[in-house]
């Protein structure tokens, strides 16, 4: 698929790689990102990445929408190598029955046994598309197959923060209270969104994630070290 040129209101630019959610598009996405940030072009005040497509905004005094499609088409043809910051994040995950309202329900639709849907979910290395709905909140695939269920019927007025949740193709966390129609299968002590923290949001686009399951005493222990800000999740840099 060609790349397409959007505008969005008067300010802004949206660069269109897929009509799909996908590694490989994903990967375009951001490296434009990327280059857009090495570039420094005047007039460019954000770049936001989701999962297809890139939002260039842009002030309207310093630049036109124009100029910017321009100056974008010569990054997008650019062979120069980009050493983009890239993190694999290790996150512990209570799954027992009180961090997990919703296990055994997922459980009971994929016709999995408890132990099953823990190792799927544990087991799978996964990829930040994007950060939104809330601030922080990561969108992370992909899901194993036999995971992939709809979101709930009856979604949530209120998901507690911590909250690890899967629904289609995707698992993510939630980084503050809010409503929420996914399926909740276990919790993180750490925090991931911290207004006090620089960056506030943990985890980055492009970043990839691993839960590592934790019994409700490290869960405990863990929180209590996140709360005392004695506690950071462990990570290591990957290759661009």
């Amino acid at each position: 698929m060609a790349v397409k040129f959007l505008p969005s209101a008067d300010s802004a630019v949206i660069v269109e790689f897929g009509d799909r959610i996908d590694r490989a598009i994903s990967d375009q996405v951001l490296g434009l990102a990327a280059r857009m940030r090495a570039a420094d072009i005047a007039g460019v005040v954000e770049v936001v990445p989701s999962f297809r497509s890139l939002m260039v905004q842009y002030d309207p005094l310093r630049t036109s929408s124009a100029e910017l499609i321009g100056a974008i088409q010569t990054l997008l043809t650019s062979k120069t190598a980009l050493d983009r910051k890239r993190r694999l994040w290790r996150v512990p995950v209570c799954y027992e029955s009180d961090f997990a309202p919703d296990l055994e329900s997922v459980a009971r639709q994929a016709k999995l046994a408890l132990e099953e849907v823990i190792a799927l979910h544990a087991g799978t290395r996964y990829h930040v598309y994007m950060i939104g709905f809330v601030p922080g909140y990561p969108y992370m695939g992909d899901l194993a197959e036999a995971l992939v269920l709809p979101r709930r019927a009856d979604p949530r007025i209120r998901v507690p923060p911590g909250s690890v949740a899967i629904a289609t193709t995707m698992t993510a966390i939630y980084p503050l209270e809010s409503p929420g129609g996914w399926h909740l299968i276990g919790t993180t002590p750490i925090r991931i969104f911290d207004t006090l923290a620089s960056p506030p949001a943990l985890f980055a686009p492009g970043d990839a994630v691993e839960f590592e399951p934790v019994d409700s005493a490290t869960f405990a222990r863990i929180r209590s070290a996140t709360e005392r800000r004695d506690y950071r999740p462990a990570s290591t840099e990957l290759a661009a």
